[in-house]
């Protein structure tokens, strides 16, 4: 037998296992992926790349007149729209870059079974799609903030650490629901539930000055909360957010991403033969 040909994978040392120099070498498999599952969300859609816009502007609107003028909830001193939208911006990157992961190895069976690759590009690349519609939705912002007259502070300058965390936190998720999905197919039925449960206890239609302060502690614990404050601090200038509880979200978001990384590492093996 030619052994040329043949790839041996083996179980990596380390504490994450992780064989930076071998991603690096696949990167423009990255990217081709990515590309991918651009062109495919979009593929044969009536208004195509316009649903990222709408869809936040819609869920903006109804947060406005349910939370805003019926509910009458705190907006920090700042429009009640442009408070849900600088929410909506991070929360909805997260929420499909998660769900696109969740379904990423599956979705890819076919490529899967038939070739060697590093398995770990495929729910990375689902998450790097969703800039797309970040940066999109981010330009529907910044017309927002000119409409009502705001002006960046220089908080504006720390954006792209909680960008970062957003990334994170979407891929630290991804890789734990990608890699149970490929076994277990009922994660494709659970992810939607997650994603309309966490939309409601992550402060995206309220702000988080509404939570009582015995619960906050606990609150933080949530990956997207402590994001979603820094995002509406950066880019509104909203009072200074509980940077106790940012920190705790930011420890959440590593603890899910390290774990995610191994479990994922440790199944990656049995994609080929359950998928």
């Amino acid at each position: 037998m030619n052994t040329e040909h043949v790839k041996v994978i083996r179980k990596r040392h380390g504490l994450i296992g992780v064989d930076f120099n071998e991603l690096w070498r696949y990167r423009e498999l990255f990217w081709f992926l990515a590309l991918r599952d651009i062109l495919v969300r979009y593929k044969q859609t009536v208004i195509g790349i316009a649903w990222s816009i709408l869809q936040p502007l819609f869920t903006m609107v109804v947060f406005s007149v349910i939370f805003g003028n019926l509910g009458k909830f705190p907006s920090d001193g700042v429009p009640y729209p442009i408070l849900t939208f600088a929410a909506l911006l991070p929360w909805q990157f997260f929420a499909h870059s998660m769900s696109a992961s969740s379904q990423s190895i599956v979705g890819s069976a076919s490529i899967i079974s038939k070739v060697y690759f590093p398995r770990l590009i495929i729910p990375t690349s689902a998450v790097i799609s969703g800039t797309i519609d970040f940066c999109i939705s981010f330009v529907i912002l910044i017309g927002m903030m000119v409409w009502y007259k705001i002006v960046p502070t220089a908080n504006i300058v720390y954006l792209p650490l909680f960008v970062l965390l957003t990334f994170t936190a979407a891929l630290a998720v991804g890789l734990w629901l990608s890699a149970l999905n490929a076994e277990f197919r009922d994660v494709f039925y659970v992810v939607p539930f997650l994603v309309q449960a966490g939309q409601y206890i992550s402060p995206v239609a309220y702000s988080s000055s509404i939570i009582p302060e015995k619960w906050k502690l606990l609150y933080s614990l949530n990956p997207m909360a402590g994001v979603i404050d820094g995002f509406r601090w950066c880019i509104l200038g909203t009072a200074t957010p509980n940077w106790t509880g940012i920190i705790i979200s930011a420890v959440s978001v590593l603890v899910i991403f390290i774990g995610g990384l191994l479990y994922f590492r440790k199944m990656e093996r049995t994609f080929a033969d359950v998928i």
